[in-house]
């Protein structure tokens, strides 16, 4: 992280280090603009790696007649496979179809819309399917016979939040981790905003125009630090899951639905374990403090026990999140019917800096709202530059060439065992996770190791100094749950107590440097 004492400028100031405030600030910064991003914890620390870290459409938000919505996520979806195919991947998901569901035409309908919102290039359409016959079907209960399969992506959220930081810096930007923006305040054409670090030091920024990217603090920022409250509310949407020891072998998802209409999502996670969530509860909380309770585990343990032959109970669960999505109230009396879209307020006229404040939102359309964004305050700003992310791949994601394109999804494969080649030094399946986290930046990350001595320690079984001091130094970690919660999930991999390790390990390097 950097560290300064004295005041910085800059055209652009985003507040929140989640998806849509390191989207923005990689947007500003590729279009010529100067940029600060500061976050108050880690990057993605908070509702951008708690999702169900999905690149979809939103099948079941066709119910609710969202289909700008729908269509504008499938549009997006095979723009973000191809910009960054080491992080994201298509999946197929298995529809059981239960007598008490809509009747099979009417289903089927639905996916034929949705197979034809938005052109497709790399996800086959959907298809009924015999659960007899069919390898997804062997963990369902037997009365489950027929189904549905269609696609959708898959993608690492955590990661795709601290890639657009890195493209953002590689760019020009500046980013601060665990510093919160205090205060903020317009003063002859700019803003003036105090931010603060956790040893107390302040760092004091001039901005041309300023971008509220606050998540569930975004109602709060503008309230308390830039005294600009909004006529706009938020309605904040708790979403819990569990991971369990894997359910099945297969490489299909599943999408169940409750008798009371609720989704949840069963997915393969990784190799070793079954991802099951979400839950959509209305939360009144601190956002900062939110868990999964008891209610909600039994929920999504009875609901996939009602699909699988394999009883789930709450014993089952070896690792749990939860996070708040931060949603535009529309009044919906349910919260899994509240609006996934989003909004975006412009506050500021004639020589008045500019705030821009994000309302909603889903990872699926970040990229689009980020450059929707920036277009809102280009012609306030000395932007150099058009949109331009549509085109380019997230670091690490220019397997074959710079631009992005349809064979770095469908020859991924390849690429990875070219890599393993190279580095035959290296366990396959170590190679493997290296590609998959870091895509062709595996190169930077192994500068210089020719042999596993030269990877230093091995802190914890498949973690070596060589990834942890590339990770503080390139991608702002700053603790153990940095690296094994967020730039990875080695925690679901490495014996308990090896986030006390890497954190005295951490330190003491920090000390010596």
């Amino acid at each position: 992280m950097e560290n300064s004492q004295h005041s910085l400028e800059c055209d652009l100031l985003v507040v929140g280090g989640g998806i849509n405030g390191a989207g923005i600030a990689r947007d500003a910064a590729g279009r010529g603009l100067s940029v600060i991003l500061c976050e108050k914890d880690d990057l993605a620390a908070h509702t951008s790696s708690a999702s169900t870290k999905l690149i979809h459409g939103g099948l079941r938000y066709l119910e609710h007649y969202e289909f700008n919505l729908v269509r504008k996520a499938l549009i997006e979806r095979e723009v973000l496979l191809r910009s960054a195919p080491h992080i994201m991947w298509p999946l197929r998901f298995v529809m059981p179809h239960d007598k008490g569901q809509r009747p099979g035409w009417m289903i089927r309908a639905g996916l034929f819309l949705y197979d034809r919102l938005a052109r497709r290039e790399l996800l086959p359409g959907s298809e009924s399917i015999d659960l007899r016959t069919h390898p997804a079907g062997a963990p369902l209960k037997p009365e489950f016979t027929r189904g549905f399969v269609y696609s959708d992506g898959w993608v690492d959220d955590a990661r795709l939040v601290v890639l657009n930081a890195i493209d953002a810096a590689e760019k020009g930007a500046r980013v601060f981790t665990r510093m919160a923006c205090e205060s903020a305040r317009r003063e002859g054409g700019h803003w003036i905003a105090r931010l603060r670090g956790p040893d107390g030091a302040a760092v004091h920024v001039r901005a041309r125009s300023l971008v509220n990217a606050a998540g569930p603090w975004t109602a709060h920022f503008l309230q308390s630090a830039a005294q600009r409250p909004s006529a706009k509310s938020l309605r904040l949407i708790k979403g819990s899951h569990i991971v369990v020891r894997r359910l099945f072998d297969h490489p299909y998802a599943y999408i169940f639905q409750h008798p009371d209409g609720r989704i949840v999502f069963t997915i393969p996670y990784e190799q070793e374990f079954t991802l099951v969530g979400t839950t959509d509860i209305d939360y009144q909380g601190d956002a900062g403090k939110v868990a999964i309770d008891q209610q909600e585990i039994g929920y999504l343990c009875e609901l996939a026990s009602r699909y699988f032959r394999t009883e789930i109970t709450p014993d089952d669960v070896v690792w749990s999140y939860s996070g708040v999505r931060p949603l535009v109230e529309d009044e919906a009396a349910s919260a899994s019917a509240v609006t996934r879209d989003y909004r975006l307020e412009l506050d500021g006229e004639g020589d008045s800096a500019p705030l821009l404040s994000v309302f909603g939102g889903k990872i699926t359309t970040f990229r689009k709202l980020a450059e929707e964004a920036v277009d809102m305050l280009a012609s306030r700003l000395p932007v150099r530059n058009g949109a331009w992310t549509e085109q380019a791949c997230l670091p690490g994601g220019d397997l074959f060439g710079p631009e992005p394109n349809n064979r770095a999804v469908s020859e991924f494969d390849s690429f990875v065992h070219a890599v393993q080649r190279e580095y035959a030094w290296l366990p396959p399946l170590l190679v493997t996770r290296y590609v998959r986290a870091y895509g062709t930046r595996i190169h930077a990350l192994l500068s210089g190791c020719t042999r596993i001595a030269d990877m230093g320690q091995e802190i914890a079984p498949g973690l070596f100094a060589a990834e942890v001091n590339y990770l503080m130094r390139k991608e702002w970690a700053t603790t153990a749950g940095d690296i094994l919660w967020r730039r990875s999930k080695l925690g679901l991999h490495v014996p308990a107590g090896t986030e006390a390790v890497l954190d005295a390990w951490m330190q003491a390097r920090r000390v010596a440097a």
